[in-house]
């Protein structure tokens, strides 16, 4: 059987949330990259010399401090624009319980900026 898990490529999701977070690159004077997150070698750590203290591609989002990979969250959205409940996604997914109040705070946020930000 195929899995959708091993479909996702976990680089090209932390390329998109580098994209999305700084449209023109995290380069700056006051920036300086430093290497790879110990736990993803794709996850992009940096410091802010002026405050002297680290960031990364997750610091101050929803997936910040969740254990899942970063495919795993995309996957979620995806099935989220296919409207799937939270707990079919859930299940899709395997995600645990505490990662299910990821799923619910996501759908709330996509819910608010709509509401926002009509198209």
């Amino acid at each position: 059987m195929l899995n959708i898990l091993n479909l996702i490529d976990e680089a090209k999701c932390y390329e998109m949330v580098r994209n999305l977070r700084w449209p023109n690159g995290c380069d700056h004077f006051w920036v300086k990259k430093r290497g790879f997150h110990n736990s993803s070698k794709h996850r992009q750590r940096c410091v802010c010399k002026a405050w002297d203290r680290q960031f990364g591609d997750l610091t101050n989002t929803i997936f910040a401090r969740h254990h899942q990979p970063l495919h795993v969250w995309m996957l979620c959205l995806y099935l989220m624009d296919l409207n799937l409940l939270n707990r079919q996604i859930a299940a899709k997914l395997g995600v645990n319980k505490d990662d299910q109040k990821v799923i619910e705070q996501l759908r709330s946020d996509i819910v608010e900026k709509k509401r926002r930000h009509p198209e």
